[in-house]
């Protein structure tokens, strides 16, 4: 919302806009990419690149018409209150998503494999003990050594615990009027972030060179990449938004009453801290 809120008692309701059409291409473009890459096509990084841009300047022209708006003081309270139940329905979407992966985890883990290793099956794979982390019954996938919660996890996991802590001293300082402070806790949130990202990156170093642990090591690995991969990338757009949010709030965007740019942006990077929570724990710990 902008900083000079209008008080039109209408509903404010754009005109005809291309951003969405241009969106789903975009985001087909990347997805495209992606499985081709995950099949291993040579030329499937690179569409995967080029869809990941378009997407990005898709938001960029697409938001940026958003705060124009805004800014113009076009949006008033329904606007506002549309804009919190549009975020409300976003981030429950988001937990449905998550809880799809978490319960394939719990599937496969407290279901399948005592299943595949019970009586009836010990005529097939007599050897099989169905433990969490093993190579299957089959013997198909390579040996792996699985990811305990030492160390990176565990300090991943008091970064981003910090990162909520500063964002949330960063909102009270915006509240209170203290500009400097709300710019200061919130900076050290989006570096927070990003050496969160960089832990994670040097955990996938080592997890495909040191322990052999690929997205093709089984029901595992792929239950193992796909959680913190997904969340990866969330604590990467999360970390883009407050970006944007601190962008806006050094220009004067934002007052201590009418934020809610920086109250979303919020909402979601706490989101993605509970999210963390829940994966330490069924990930690495269980």
């Amino acid at each position: 919302m902008s900083s000079q809120q209008a008080k039109a008692p209408y509903y404010f309701v754009p005109g005809p806009s291309r951003w969405p059409l241009l969106a789903g291409i975009s985001m087909l473009v990347t997805m495209i990419g992606a499985s081709a890459w995950v099949n291993g096509a040579a030329w499937a990084p690179y569409v995967n690149l080029v869809g990941i841009l378009m997407v990005l300047v898709v938001l960029y022209y697409w938001f940026g018409e958003a705060i124009h708006e805004s800014e113009s003081g076009l949006y008033g309270e329904r606007i506002d209150l549309s804009y919190r139940w549009s975020m409300s329905w976003f981030i429950f979407s988001e937990v449905m998503f998550f809880a799809a992966f978490f319960g394939a985890l719990f599937y496969a883990r407290s279901i399948t494999m005592p299943w595949l290793a019970d009586l009836d099956h010990k005529v097939l794979w007599p050897e099989y003990t169905g433990q969490w982390g093993g190579t299957g019954p089959a013997g198909t996938i390579e040996s792996f050594n699985v990811m305990g919660p030492f160390p990176i996890p565990t300090i991943n996991t008091l970064l981003l615990l910090s990162s909520g802590v500063t964002l949330t001293l960063s909102h009270h300082a915006l509240r209170a009027g203290h500009r400097r402070a709300t710019s200061v806790w919130l900076f050290l949130t989006i570096l927070l972030g990003a050496i969160f990202m960089g832990f994670q990156a040097y955990e996938y170093i080592h997890a495909y060179s040191e322990l052999n642990l690929k997205l093709t090591s089984g029901i595992y690995g792929s239950t193992f990449f796909m959680l913190t991969g997904f969340h990866g990338f969330h604590v990467t757009m999360g970390a883009i938004m407050l970006s944007v949010v601190l962008y806006r709030h050094l220009r004067g965007h934002f007052t201590p009453t009418n934020h809610f740019a920086f109250e979303g942006a919020a909402w979601y990077w706490h989101f993605v801290d509970v999210v963390w929570l829940g994966l330490y724990v069924v990930v690495y710990w269980l």
